[in-house]
């Protein structure tokens, strides 16, 4: 993308300040910041937000001076909000679901139990693939994801971004470049390891 200029990036604001913030990246983007500074830069259209709905494309619409139109079906469809539920019985610990999280919305601890925090679920889905025991369903939320959601649910994820980028920094700092490829070699064996004692545990 291209540098952006003092016009663009104020747009991009404004366009991040009325997105969702569910970062489910079925924009096809990373998080709905990045989907924002793509539209203000004319690089992606306003109909990739399935959870914002038509009331987030009229929105863009009005900010861009774009033709409103449907959201675009490939991208997925408007629905009540959903949260994901934890099978507690099949949890193995792993904290996969954790790191998935783009909110923080899962709170636990290596070879303990998860546990996922209702309030905070922006029902992106995004925890239920990298579960290896397919412990994690998805479930009516029974409420609206609201405006005060979804500022709270930015500053989540701007957060877990900046930890994230601490954290990579400091691993380098005290192993080398190849400190990635270790930590992923680590975190496979302790699913592995993981896997093994949930199927010991079941006695398959």
């Amino acid at each position: 993308m291209a540098a952006m200029t003092p016009t663009s990036a104020l747009l991009s604001q404004r366009i991040d300040a009325v997105l969702p913030q569910t970062q489910c990246t079925r924009c096809g983007y990373s998080g709905c910041a990045p989907y924002a500074r793509a539209l203000a830069a004319g690089e992606a259209d306003l109909d990739r937000c399935p959870p914002g709905g038509d009331a987030v494309v009229a929105a863009l619409a009005e900010l861009t001076g774009l033709a409103p139109k449907p959201v675009d079906p490939a991208r997925g469809t408007q629905a009540p909000l959903l949260v994901a539920v934890i099978d507690e019985a099949a949890c193995i610990g792993c904290t996969l679901c954790i790191e998935a999280c783009p909110v923080d919305a899962i709170i636990g601890a290596q070879k303990r139990m998860h546990a996922i925090l209702p309030s905070l679920c922006s029902g992106c889905e995004k925890c239920v693939a990298p579960c290896p025991t397919d412990c994690i369903s998805m479930a009516p939320a029974g409420r609206e994801w609201t405006l005060a959601d979804a500022a709270a649910a930015r500053l989540r994820h701007s957060a877990r971004n900046a930890r994230i980028v601490r954290r990579e920094r400091i691993s380098d700092r005290r192993h080398g470049v190849d400190s990635t490829t270790s930590a992923r070699a680590q975190r496979q064996a302790a699913v592995a390891a993981a896997l093994d004692r949930a199927r010991a545990r079941r006695g398959c």
